[in-house]
């Protein structure tokens, strides 16, 4: 797919594949937590929102754990693979409350809720607080995270994969 891109966004895609494809993983999560967020919190838990950030959170880092290790580094390893989900886990333990803290903060120390401001305000400042705000401080975190911890060897698992080679060049 990526030999279809033009140059020199083709070099910088191959350069930096994995980013690539954590940011394809991470796209895809978001919108699983997001549409799982805005669900949970409109219609099972109206006057939770920060428990139904972390539920969404938590099922959208499932799939993450399973697109990441099997695709976006998955040449990379270096731990037995119940370290490796320990330590993956662990590590979005801390994204997950560091991407709730903005969504906190907005709640409960500026009051961006209702009776104290309008139910547009408070969706507006629930999305850009809890998707966009969390999300980056988190996404940065997991990125370190996962490169320095989960899985830091950079060919840490045996033989790479036909999709691998084709993306060096090597086939």
């Amino acid at each position: 797919m990526v030999s279809r891109f033009p140059e020199p966004i083709r070099s910088i895609a191959l350069k930096h594949r994995e980013l690539v494809k954590f940011a394809l993983v991470g796209g895809t999560c978001f919108v699983i937590d997001t549409v799982l967020f805005f669900g949970i919190k409109t219609v099972v838990l109206p006057n939770n929102p920060v428990t139904a950030k972390i539920i969404a959170t938590l099922v959208a880092t499932i799939v993450s754990y399973i697109l990441n290790r099997e695709w976006s580094f998955r040449t990379r390893g270096g731990r037995e693979r119940h370290h490796e989900a320990l330590l993956f886990f662990l590590v979005n333990g801390i994204g997950i409350v560091l991407n709730s803290i903005p969504l906190y903060v907005a709640r409960y120390a500026f009051h961006l809720q209702e009776p104290h401001v309008s139910r547009l305000t408070e969706e507006i400042s629930d999305f850009l607080s809890a998707q966009i705000i969390g999300t980056l401080i988190a996404m940065a975190f997991r990125w370190y995270g996962y490169k320095n911890w989960v899985f830091p060897d950079e060919n840490g698992r045996k033989g790479r994969s036909i999709e691998d080679e084709k993306e060096l060049g090597h086939s």
